[in-house]
């Protein structure tokens, strides 16, 4: 092996891959537990990759044809019902664990200088993350994804000045038709990995480069544990889990397939998006039509636009957290819009 490695290290250059193998450490305090969540994220985010390039082997984009290979896929390929159940249960478990991350991120300061680009590549991840989700949700052109679709880009479709441009843009035209799935397809598979990639790769370049976060006045316990092999093995044992999870998951609950896509039909009762759609989709039901002079679904559409922009800007906007002090309003804003958040998410999942 040793030869192995001066052979390569001598054409490729291997030795700052050791160094940083060496010399990488991770903090230890009572909070250590949620650095494990960036690592499982990106784990979720290889296997979404991963059999997302397998199904790209037998699916074929086209209002006329996508339904039908994806019925094929689920039927007659071998194993295609369980790469595909894989696939749909990463994206919900990968979004649900990045909301966890950034959660506990906020919760912990880690965005304090000198990390306020990791913080905002972090929450460029997560809406790309979310975009994933929204264009993947078409592809199998059946029924129930058509009509979520046609409401989402509506909502899309009332922001003040741009909506209808960006309505347009989305789905192709007025309507939801086979070139608005040619339009997700492409955003799905060329647009977003691209994206993906290279702020993840930003992202990871900046964690090695400023190193883990320690919350403010939290003591350290010990020694900080090194990355490689302490660290990196409980990686791959949560990884290994994970992925028996998964397994288990499409095995008992394989995704399903409704009828395929009728523009003419009537859309289907209790219509929902995905799970991580609920609370802003259940805000909006929950609006009056017009609250004063203004549309209720503008005010909720702008308001979960402002929203997010707060939510990006907090590295700049925490200045006592910027010093290195505590800062409780902003820890006790975060839980009271996560608990509204998961509030809004249960009451839309049980109606």
């Amino acid at each position: 092996m040793d030869r192995v490695w001066a052979w390569l290290d001598d054409r490729v250059g291997l030795e700052p891959v050791r160094h940083l193998m060496a010399q990488k450490t991770v903090p230890r305090h009572r909070y250590s537990l949620f650095y494990y969540l960036g690592g499982m994220a990106l784990f979720l985010f290889l296997v979404q990759l991963g059999t997302g390039l397998l199904l790209l082997l037998y699916y074929e984009p086209g209002a006329s044809t996508a339904y039908e290979s994806v019925r094929r896929i689920s039927s007659e390929i071998p194993f295609g019902w369980l790469v595909r159940s894989i696939h749909r249960w990463s994206a919900d478990i990968f979004i649900g664990v990045l909301a966890v991350h950034m959660f506990t991120a906020f919760l912990m300061k880690a965005y304090r200088r000198p990390r306020e680009v990791t913080w905002l590549t972090g929450v460029a991840l997560f809406g790309v993350a979310l975009a994933f989700g929204f264009s993947g949700y078409l592809l199998p052109w059946d029924d129930i994804a058509y009509f979520a679709t046609s409401v989402g880009t509506q909502v899309a479709g009332v922001f003040p000045l741009v909506g209808k441009a960006l309505l347009q843009l989305l789905r192709g035209g007025e309507d939801v038709t086979g070139a608005t799935l040619a339009r997700f397809f492409a955003l799905h598979v060329v647009v977003l990995p691209f994206a993906a990639l290279g702020l993840l790769g930003l992202h990871l370049l900046l964690v090695q480069r400023h190193g883990m976060s320690v919350p403010p006045g939290v003591s350290e316990k010990g020694r900080p544990r090194r990355f490689f092999p302490d660290f990196l093995v409980h990686d791959l044992v949560g990884w290994t889990l994970a992925l028996a999870l998964l397994a288990a998951l499409a095995a008992l609950l394989p995704a399903g397939l409704g009828p395929k896509a009728d523009p003419f039909a009537s859309a289907p009762p209790g219509i929902k998006p995905e799970w991580y759609f609920y609370a802003p989709f259940q805000q909006l039901k929950m609006i009056p039509a017009h609250v004063g002079p203004f549309e209720g679904e503008v005010l909720g559409a702008v308001g979960f636009a402002i929203l997010g922009l707060l939510f990006a800007l907090v590295p700049f906007l925490d200045r006592r957290a910027a010093r290195g002090e505590p800062s409780p309003a902003f820890s006790i804003s975060g839980w009271v819009v996560v608990i509204y958040l998961v509030g809004l998410t249960c009451y839309a999942w049980l109606h």
